[in-house]
């Protein structure tokens, strides 16, 4: 006869196999849950609770359009829509590969949105990630592509600043608005994270490969881009077009309030403040542009309160009137999967 062990009082036989049921029977509730259709929302939630948190900033915007020129204002946000157009040409230059035109742009809108909530580009790099590798880009070719893009982005912004400066060497006087303690730990703390980066890189091994690799891709992609005169053309033009059409938007604003600064002294203003403002890690640069913009404003010759107000109605059309629009567009892209 067998042996059998009995079992403990109170203990029923089949408890070994009561947990994995449970468990299981948790799994299978998980997979009912409508988690895409949670993530539809989610974007729509966090920008509902982000305006309302600025609620005293987007009101200021709007009060002051209601005493501008609205030709101007509708010029304004004319050269933002524009804007995402620049965007999507520049990113169909970064791939050799044919992006769907809509999606792409619908992509671009969608991402405006997301960069609102993560700091510094990061929910819009990961938008247009999530979308290149839909359309069956590998991961790391889609991270050169986005690399490539930012390069691209920032080459022709600085670009364009340094023209303008030379143009209107006497454009910004910072001189009474920065002290030069403040300029140089600036520049000393510039320096020391460009450092700090540099050496992190080159001493960390797993680090130093994975940047290898990753350059290597990005520089092999880029010479094919270049082979091509659409592509190329679609990468540089539509990186140009970016910034000039947001520095237009600026001065379309700056007219409409009457602001009594020459419109290329805007734009010089504008070009500055965004380059500044890029340093500062904020979520779509809320706060880091915004002051960084009434700067800038002033240093061109603005009054203070004129340039206060013709930076909040221009955050107001670039910023805050898209907001809820394209968290609708994102949450569109994530239940049909493109995103």
């Amino acid at each position: 006869m067998p042996d059998v062990m009995p079992c403990p009082a109170g203990q029923p036989l089949e408890q070994p196999l009561d947990q994995p049921v449970k468990r299981a029977g948790r799994w299978a509730l998980l997979r009912r849950l409508p988690l895409r259709q949670i993530l539809c929302l989610l974007p729509l939630l966090v920008v509902g609770y982000w305006v309302v948190q600025h609620r005293s900033l987007i009101g200021s915007g709007a009060r002051q359009m209601f005493t501008a020129n609205p030709y101007w204002l509708l010029t304004a946000v004319a050269t933002t829509g524009l804007g995402w157009v620049a965007v999507s040409f520049a990113r169909q230059g970064t791939v050799l590969e044919r992006l769907p035109a809509g999606r792409l742009f619908a992509t671009q809108f969608a991402a405006g949105a997301a960069n609102h909530l993560l700091p510094s580009g990061i929910g819009a790099s990961a938008v247009n990630i999530r979308f290149m590798t839909g359309c069956g880009l590998p991961p790391a070719r889609s991270s050169a592509a986005l690399a490539l893009y930012f390069l691209a982005e920032a080459t022709t912004r600085v670009g364009l600043l340094v023209v303008l400066l030379l143009v209107f060497p006497q454009a910004l006087r910072l001189g009474p608005l920065l002290p030069e303690s403040v300029s140089g730990m600036v520049v000393a703390g510039a320096v020391v994270a460009a450092g700090a980066l540099v050496a992190g890189v080159a001493l960390i091994r797993p680090v130093r490969r994975i940047v290898v690799r990753f350059f290597r891709t990005a520089m092999a992609d880029a010479r094919s881009l270049h082979l091509r005169p659409s592509r190329a053309l679609a990468l540089w033009g539509g990186s140009l077009a970016f910034p000039l059409l947001q520095a237009a938007g600026l001065v379309a604003v700056a007219l409409a309030l009457e602001l009594e600064v020459r419109p290329a002294h805007v734009m010089l203003a504008y070009l500055a403040a965004t380059a500044v403002a890029a340093v500062v890690p904020s979520p779509g640069g809320i706060g880091s542009v915004d002051a960084a913009l009434v700067i800038a404003l002033v240093a061109a010759g603005a009054p203070v309160e004129a340039a206060t107000s013709t930076v909040l109605a221009y955050r107001f059309i670039t910023v805050w009137l898209p907001l809820i629009p394209g968290a609708l567009v994102l949450g569109g892209l994530v239940r049909s999967k493109i995103v």
